[in-house]
């Protein structure tokens, strides 16, 4: 009997396919762009490049902050596209390529938040819509809260933002019962519990 060759553990595997051309359809002094690549696939020289479009993102991250009585700090906030005021989690824009997630992650908390933390704990990174998006999302949970002068002021969307303290088992609820349906805030969620940063609600 033959033995069953070894397989690697499943996981994503850099590649890269050869771009044939590339041209802008958006951009400007903003940190995101959108071009279209036409993209070939290799080891068919015959067949004709098809169309990508690539919507350029520098990456984000997005914060649970959670206080002494395992309660999140949650922002109700307008999204134009979604047409939702959606419960999220205090996030952000890397705006530079030296930028650590982790520091941002500090920026953004103290900005949308008011607040800082002595604890962090690294969740995951993952690529939100990875067919169109660039956008790598740093996920992470802080502990150990204090208040400090945000030092920002908030337009557009942002000045009607409202902030909120929910328990974590009533938002780990939400999550499963679809109440809450925006995708970073659910994978936070459950990556908290599931790496053990939060008890499993009953």
């Amino acid at each position: 009997m033959a033995t069953p060759a070894l397989r690697a553990p499943i996981a994503d595997q850099p590649e890269a396919w050869p771009v044939v051309s590339t041209r802008d359809l958006h951009r400007d002094d903003w940190v995101m762009a959108l071009r279209r690549d036409e993209v070939q696939r290799p080891g068919a020289p015959d067949e004709e490049p098809f169309g990508r479009l690539v919507l350029e993102h520098p990456g984000a991250v997005v914060v649970l902050a959670l206080d002494e009585e395992d309660r999140a700090l949650c922002l109700l906030q307008y999204r134009h596209p979604g047409q939702h005021r959606f419960v999220e989690l205090p996030a952000g824009l890397i705006d530079g390529e030296d930028e650590e997630p982790v520091d941002v992650a500090r920026r953004e908390l103290r900005e949308e938040a008011g607040l800082e933390a002595v604890e962090w704990g690294h969740l995951a990174s993952a690529y939100s819509s990875p067919g169109i998006s660039s956008e790598l999302i740093h996920y992470f949970v802080a502990r150990g809260l204090s208040e400090v002068d945000r030092d920002f002021t908030p337009h557009h969307e942002e000045a009607d933002m409202e902030a909120r303290w929910v328990p974590y088992a009533e938002l780990y609820a939400a999550v499963l019962d679809g109440r809450i349906s925006d995708g970073p805030m659910v994978l936070t969620v459950l990556m908290a519990c599931a790496r053990g940063h939060v008890s499993a609600p009953a």
